[in-house]
């Protein structure tokens, strides 16, 4: 029982860890220094800027399909850990935007702010995904592509980043945009390391609730 007791908190405690890096490091560092979005957030910014259509509502409309199929291929342990990561993620978000006293301006030297946004949104997105949660539909839908295409998570999460920014090429700076591509490029790379190398492997999460097991298969 204190063997399981201990498994669960840090299996939560993992999922919030990376939550909260996660969200620190997409205000303290994308925000801050107007680096731009890919995933279901550029989406979203792209439908304000092309049809004049809610950002989040946008989101929402992508998210809620996604979190049913979800539910359906992985069950409600997954989704259970999702919404704990999504709030957790959204809560550290808000608190850092309203009460942070750290300022990360880094306008002067991009590369460094490039490479810093890469390796903490990868990091804080490969362990929120390990320990068996996403922030998102964007990051489900990148499981699910991950499952049945044969390709790594990281590798998924930098071609639909790619893709997308390349439709917000239209409104968004070259300079903003060659940056992000690189950040994205180098968040894929750090998810992969984060997850095992990108190697065939399956992380299983025995939950303290008696919910079954959380197994994620990547290739």
């Amino acid at each position: 029982m204190m063997r399981r007791a201990l498994q669960s908190i840090q299996h939560y405690g993992m999922i919030l860890f990376g939550a909260c890096l996660l969200a620190f490091a997409y205000y303290h560092i994308n925000y801050q220094n107007h680096l731009s979005e890919g995933g279901f957030v550029g989406l979203g910014l792209l439908a304000k800027y092309a049809f004049d259509v809610s950002p989040a509502l946008m989101m929402l409309v992508l998210d809620i399909p996604l979190l049913l199929v979800a539910w359906l291929v992985k069950g409600r342990q997954f989704i259970w850990n999702t919404v704990i990561a999504s709030l957790v993620f959204t809560g550290f978000y808000e608190a850092f935007e309203m009460f942070s006293p750290i300022v990360m301006d880094m306008s002067s030297m991009m590369p460094v702010a490039s490479l810093l946004s890469g390796v903490l949104t990868g990091l804080g997105t490969g362990l929120v995904l390990r320990f068996g949660a996403a922030t998102g539909g964007d990051d489900i839908l990148t499981l699910l592509l991950s499952k049945y295409t044969g390709l790594t998570v990281g590798t998924v999460f930098l071609l639909m980043d790619v893709m997308v920014l390349s439709l917000s090429f239209w409104y968004v700076p070259m300079k903003e945009m060659i940056y992000t591509i690189l950040a994205v490029f180098i968040s894929s790379r750090v998810i992969n390391w984060s997850m095992g190398k990108g190697a065939a492997s399956t992380e299983e999460v025995q939950p303290a609730h008696g919910h079954g097991r959380v197994s994620l298969h990547h290739r």
